[in-house]
């Protein structure tokens, strides 16, 4: 997913979501890319897209499940497949 994706699914503003995808990103839990195109000739500018390490992952499923046990009613959520290979 890319940074403006994150930031709509999580329904927060870029300055909230963006701080922590570069904390995550600096200590290995999200790894980033920027898209190979021109910004001229998409008429947009490029996308940075983010996506989980493996320990990440890992950190991840634990942090979700550890707050579904506190929370039960959090599993009753809609879930979306936990993977790293998203991009």
């Amino acid at each position: 997913m890319y940074g403006l994706e994150i930031c709509a699914a999580a329904g927060l503003q870029a300055g909230t979501i963006h701080p922590i995808l570069a904390r995550f990103e600096g200590i290995g839990w999200l790894e980033s890319r920027w898209e190979d195109l021109d910004p001229h000739e998409a008429k947009r500018p490029r996308r940075r897209y983010y996506r989980l390490t493996p320990d990440g992952l890992e950190r991840a499923r634990g942090a979700l499940a550890e707050a579904a046990a506190k929370a039960p009613q959090l599993s009753l959520l809609p879930q979306r497949p936990l993977t790293g290979g998203a991009t």
